[in-house]
């Protein structure tokens, strides 16, 4: 365990939830001294008080001890999603958190997504409980748009697309969200909708 590290998330928490050292330590059956030896990272609260520590902070006992605020919640996770596309074989991958991908013998970068221009925009109209969304995008075997995603925050839709399909896909309306995808010669886009 890191003690700076836990001891400058609990500063943090402090800080946001405007106590004092002292406010805080009364809270939790402590002096204002033991507060500051841990936000300097002096020392490490006792294994009785992480309970009572964690739920006046409001973050879990595991996030306390690791010093970082990961959220485990799936929309939070679902905000921080990652596509990754093989340059050798074009197979996708997704992730929610930090990962090391390998395809085809080499390591795997995130597609960075860029935020489509007019002109790049896919078409997306509302059909009954759905969008449609089509382009006018060539779709040749050297060049076509291998994927749409829609992301919503509790939800990932990814449809695979192939050459010579004219791109016309239907994803359930769930509200407001991105639309992802990845053609050969732009990379990942995406729009809001």
């Amino acid at each position: 365990m890191d003690c700076v590290k836990i001891g400058n998330l609990i500063k943090q928490l402090r800080l946001e939830k405007k106590y004092t050292q002292k406010e805080l330590g009364d809270l939790i059956h402590v002096s204002d001294k033991t507060i500051s030896k841990w936000e300097n990272g002096n020392g490490l609260p006792d294994i009785t008080l992480l309970t009572g520590l964690a739920t006046v902070l409001q973050v879990t006992i595991h996030q306390l001890l690791d010093g970082q605020r990961n959220s485990n919640s799936l929309e939070d996770n679902l905000n921080k999603t990652k596509f990754f596309v093989c340059p050798e074989c074009k197979n996708i991958a997704t992730s929610t958190g930090d990962i090391s991908l390998s395809c085809c013998g080499r390591p795997l970068s995130e597609a960075i997504p860029m935020k489509a221009t007019e002109e790049q925009k896919l078409q997306v109209e509302k059909v009954e409980n759905d969008w449609y969304i089509t382009s006018e995008h060539p779709m040749e075997k050297e060049n076509y748009i291998r994927f749409v995603a829609f992301l919503t925050g509790d939800r990932l839709q990814l449809l695979k697309q192939y050459p010579e399909w004219n791109l016309s896909v239907r994803i359930q309306n769930r509200g407001h969200g991105k639309i992802f995808w990845y053609s050969d010669d732009e990379g990942l886009l995406y729009q809001l909708v």
